[in-house]
């Protein structure tokens, strides 16, 4: 798979988010003659006719990075798709910078997306979000509800919720989940706490230390030991920090009403049958509030579903694109 563009857009409070573009970058000097010249058949077929090419916008999980779009963003930029795809670390994620005091929310994730949308990508755009980044989508319509009216013509949800989050049980037995709910706070004050472990750049200089973990947790049944190697590897490098300043902001998370903003366009809501971090339950009341929502659960997948099921994700995205694109034409005249 081919190396992703790698781009920098700098927010207003000076943190550099790191961008990887797959296929035509949006908005590159490339008249449309030449940019659809490149375009496979089945590409060129969405795009004909339209006078802005559509992007893909994939963000990321929470203490992940943007590794895990990966595999279905290169699918959905290369042959017979060959779509503009651009997935970003999040700040204080990947090769991003570290989330500064006060700014490590879903709030300031939405804000930071709207200045990227800004800056970096022209025209239409379908967001796809998985887990904390698809709350950073809903947060982005509570915020910025005007850019999402303009420019945004579809979106993605995966194993993400607009909110009831806590307490979780992991999927556990009650009484177990019942201490894991009981000892996760007593957890997280020691972790805030421990200036040692916060101020380590490093989650684990192991993946083997972490492997196992990330095994159990994100994901399903009869993972690819490549994809558990991929996510644990994402965690082992990511930052300590992230795993205490973020975690509060999910308890403040609620954006049912948000979501509103997503009615009138084709939406994607994706779960996997075996998550343990966001059940099921989370996708199927997203997908009740939104007519036009299709909502796929994959049996035996977890929370790493994008790796899980790479090529039907990419096909399911592929088929959201081109009802985007039929629709456009069609408004078009």
């Amino acid at each position: 798979m081919p190396t992703a563009d790698l781009r920098w857009f700098t927010t207003p409070d000076g943190t550099r988010l790191a961008l990887r573009w797959h296929g035509s970058r949006s908005g590159d000097s490339a008249d449309a003659s030449t940019l659809q010249a490149g375009l496979s058949a089945d590409a060129s077929t969405l795009q004909a006719g339209l006078r802005e090419p559509l992007t893909i916008v994939l963000a990321h999980g929470w203490i992940v990075d943007s590794r895990i779009w990966e595999p279905v963003a290169g699918m959905l930029s290369l042959g017979r798709r060959g779509l503009p795809v651009l997935r970003y670390d999040l700040r204080g994620h990947g090769q991003s910078d570290p989330a500064r005091p006060g700014t490590a929310t879903i709030v300031q994730l939405a804000d930071d997306l709207a200045g990227l949308l800004r800056a970096e990508v022209e025209g239409p755009v379908v967001l796809g979000g998985h887990s904390m980044g698809g709350m950073a989508i809903m947060a982005l319509a509570q915020r910025h509800p005007e850019l999402v009216a303009q420019r945004v013509v579809g979106a993605v949800f995966v194993s993400t919720s607009c909110g009831d989050l806590m307490p979780l049980d992991l999927g556990l037995r009650p009484g177990l989940a019942r201490l894991v709910s009981r000892t996760e706070p007593h957890l997280m004050r020691w972790m805030s706490a421990s200036q040692r472990l916060r101020d380590r750049e490093l989650t684990s200089r192991r993946v083997g230390l972490v492997r196992p973990g990330v095994r159990w947790l994100q994901f399903g049944e009869h993972p690819r030991r490549a994809d558990v190697e991929l996510a644990a590897s994402c965690v082992a490098q990511g930052r300590p920090a992230n795993l205490v300043n973020f975690r509060s902001t999910f308890d403040d998370h609620d954006q049912a009403v948000a979501l509103a903003a997503f009615r009138h366009m084709p939406t994607l809501v994706v779960s996997g049958t075996r998550d343990r971090l966001t059940p099921i339950r989370h996708s199927e009341k997203i997908a009740a509030v939104l007519p036009n929502a299709t909502l796929v659960r994959y049996a035996g997948a977890g929370h790493m579903v994008m790796l899980e099921r790479a090529e039907q994700m990419a096909d399911r995205i592929s088929e959201l694109v081109a009802t985007v694109q039929a629709s456009r034409r069609s408004s078009a005249g």
